[in-house]
């Protein structure tokens, strides 16, 4: 009997630890989820101009297809690369963190730029709308957003990645990125759906209710193309702002100090001028002056990567992605 409650007792033990790790991973894996927000946002608003123009039978299925690319992407090819990274080179963390933030800090200029030369946009997307609806141009789509998603699960891992702890394990970094991997795709393929299907479900009711559901249907039909252009505008935000944070707290722990602690300082001054809200008045002024290095950076690789690293990389990285979508 004093051997069983000794046995259950070491059960109780090791339950709550398990417990406690299953928290700290938990944790872990939201405030990393939260330190890509700009990322997940845009990734978000991007997406659903991928099923543009099909047959709403496909809008769910092509959304599935890439919803298990970009699961692919995240744990079979970058969730390794990440432990490979933290066993072998973890001083290359903070200079791949900070190629992240300028491509974000690109994709956002990119946006800002299209809207004063609106000629200005990716192929992909010059040719999208003219082209007719079927399967070899689901698949183009699909290989396309994938693509994509690669770029920002990229992103999105290394943020991760670089929120853990040194000291963790190997196996509670792996959950931990595991964790983010699956609830930032479930989260952001699932707005998709809901985002892609809400016209139809407003038409339905519009159609078929009456009173304050048929009411509620056309209120969605018209509020939906609105919200994609606050999503747009917001992810655009985001981006900017998110990848000039990294690349200026990624030169802080480089050693060049200047910028950050001069938006610092700023930030500092900020509070002091409004006492009331010191804290929203730094943190706004911080992010202020993220987004102007953001930009800037961005501007000024637009002309990079357009003539440079978008041609390699669809010789490169393109095929493979296509080959894996038909797979």
């Amino acid at each position: 009997m004093s051997g069983l409650i000794a046995l259950l007792d070491d059960v109780a033990a090791i339950s709550k630890v398990a417990a406690a790790s299953i928290d700290d991973v938990a944790g872990q894996a939201v405030k990393a989820g939260t330190k890509a927000a700009g990322a997940l946002i845009d990734d978000a608003a991007v997406t659903p101009k991928y099923v543009h123009g099909f047959d709403a039978s496909r809008e769910l299925p092509i959304v599935w297809k890439i919803t298990r690319g970009s699961l692919f992407n995240k744990l079979v090819i970058l969730l390794p690369i990440a432990l490979l990274l933290t066993v072998f080179a973890p001083w290359l963390i903070t200079p791949l963190l900070m190629i992240g933030g300028a491509y974000l800090c690109y994709e956002g200029a990119h946006k800002v730029a299209s809207l004063f030369h609106h000629s200005d946009t990716h192929d992909s997307e010059k040719h999208t709308h003219t082209e007719t609806p079927g399967a070899a141009l689901e698949e183009k789509r699909v290989a396309g957003a994938i693509k994509t998603d690669f770029i920002l699960s990229a992103e999105i891992m290394t943020i991760a990645l670089s929120t853990i702890p040194a000291s963790d394990t190997l196996l509670t970094k792996a959950l931990i990125l595991a964790v983010v991997a699956v609830g930032v795709t479930v989260a952001v393929y699932g707005s998709v759906a809901l985002i892609v299907k809400a016209d139809d479900f407003g038409l339905h009711l519009a159609q078929r209710r009456t009173g304050p559901l048929a009411a509620l249907g056309r209120g969605i039909v018209i509020i939906m193309p609105h919200l994609m252009t606050v999503l747009t505008v917001v992810g655009t935000a985001a981006m900017i702002w998110v990848g000039g944070q990294i690349i200026v707290h990624g030169l802080h722990d480089l050693g060049w100090h200047m910028p950050y602690d001069t938006i610092h300082h700023w930030a500092e001054g900020a509070a002091a001028a409004l006492p009331a809200i010191p804290g929203i008045a730094a943190w706004v002024t911080t992010a202020f002056f993220d987004g102007i290095v953001g930009l800037v950076l961005g501007l000024a690789l637009l002309p990079i990567v357009t003539k440079v690293l978008n041609p390699i990389i669809e010789a490169t990285i393109t095929p493979l992605i296509a080959r894996f979508s038909k797979a």
